[in-house]
Parts: C-alpha cells; structure tokens; sequence
C-alpha cells in the first residue's frame, strides 16, 4: 500500500485565544503543526505529505516544520487552503490527482494538523481498513454524556477523529462530483457518504487524539505527552 497524508492547517483556532493559528503554537517545546508532519512522515508505507495552510502564513509554518524534517523520504509539500474545510481538501486532492490517477497512490488520509498526537498505530490501522474496506475514520466513546431523560450515553455514542482515510481513487472521484454539484461537506466522510458507494468503517481511537480546541486542551496534550 502507498499512501498520502493530507494534513490540514489552515484553521484560525480562535478559540484558543492566541494572536496566531493554533497550528504555530509550541506543544512540548514543538510546534503543533510540526507534529503531525512528523508523524504522519514516520507511517510506514506514506510516500507523500502535503501540508495545506492558511494564505498568508505559508512561511510561518515553513519556518516551524523545516526543523524537524530529516532528508529521508517522503518528502513535504505545502499548499494554500481555501475558505472552508472542504475546499482545502480539495486542493490537496487537485495535486495528487496525477499520482493517484497514475496508480501511485492507493490511499489518502485526511487530517487535523490540531490532533498533533494521532499515533503512527493509528494511521496504520485507518490506512489498512480503508485498503481493504474503502474508508475508515477513527472513534472514541464519549464519556459522561447523558440524554435529556438522564439515560447514560457513554456506551452508545462516540465522537469522530481524523486521521480520515479513504481509497485514492473513490475520493478522488466524489470530491470531483462534489466540485461540479457545487456540494461541500464538513468532514471528508460527508463526501464520500453522498458520492460513493463503499463502506467506511470505524476505527477505535482513545481519548488521547484529541483535537486542540481551546487555551485548557494545550495543558491536557502536553500533560498526555509527558504521561
């Protein structure tokens, strides 16, 4: 299997009360973006990474990756994003289209540079369930949820994660469907639910992918990290 990690960085993250991107910010000493690169660079079987990042910002996280790439393959590309999630998906796509189409990448994965602790297990697991299956997308049970009746939730509904991933060739061709519709989804399993027919699978995942919302989830990664 090869694969191509997309890792999506053009967010604002305003939430988290900082002057820049969330993605630029240091977790444990590391750049937050410089963490998923590295990580999705460590997968076996990725043979290209692409970085998609806000206008205007594409030498900021230049500057934040290239410390901590080695001259070992894959190699990273940066792209700018568009407006929207799905529009910064498709960009990515739009460049490795001639790969994809070429046969040289079998499956892409779709992912938030602001879940900086997916683990390499994890990507392999996502990456070979869609191989075989079509898609995958990683959950995790939601703790302490209860209905409006006070009926405990915990076991039966569960929150959905990236990395998200998805043979090349299928999402290629819904995102292309989805372009011409003029449809946009807010995560990539959106599309694929409308443009393909194939099974996408749930992955377990744990409370520890968890996404860099707000000022208090730094302190949980770094302590997570540290653990």
């Amino acid at each position: 299997m090869r694969a191509a990690v997309v890792v999506l960085a053009a967010g604002a993250g305003t939430r988290v009360g900082a002057e820049v991107n969330k993605v630029l910010l240091p977790l444990a000493g590391v750049p937050v973006v410089a963490h998923a690169v590295r990580t999705a660079r460590a997968v076996p079987g990725v043979v290209r990474v692409i970085v998609v990042v806000r206008d205007g910002e594409q030498d900021a996280v230049r500057t934040r990756v290239e410390p901590y790439l080695d001259l070992a393959p894959p190699e990273v590309a940066m792209i700018t994003g568009g407006e929207t999630r799905h529009l910064s998906e498709w960009a990515a796509l739009r460049l490795l289209a001639p790969a994809i189409e070429a046969g040289e990448v079998d499956v892409v994965a779709m992912h938030d540079a602001a879940r900086p602790l997916a683990s390499v297990p994890l990507y392999e697991d996502v990456l070979s369930t869609a191989e075989r299956v079509g898609g995958a997308i990683p959950v995790a049970l939601l703790d302490d949820l209860v209905s409006e009746d006070g009926a405990d939730l915990s076991d039966v509904l569960v929150g959905v994660q990236t990395p998200q991933a998805f043979r090349a060739g299928d999402l290629l061709a819904a995102h292309r469907a989805a372009a011409t519709d003029g449809f946009e989804a807010t995560d990539t399993a959106g599309i694929l639910a409308r443009y393909a027919d194939l099974v996408v699978a749930g992955v377990d995942s744990t409370e520890r992918n968890l996404k860099l919302t707000t000022a208090g989830d730094f302190a949980v990664a770094e302590a997570l990290i540290d653990g």
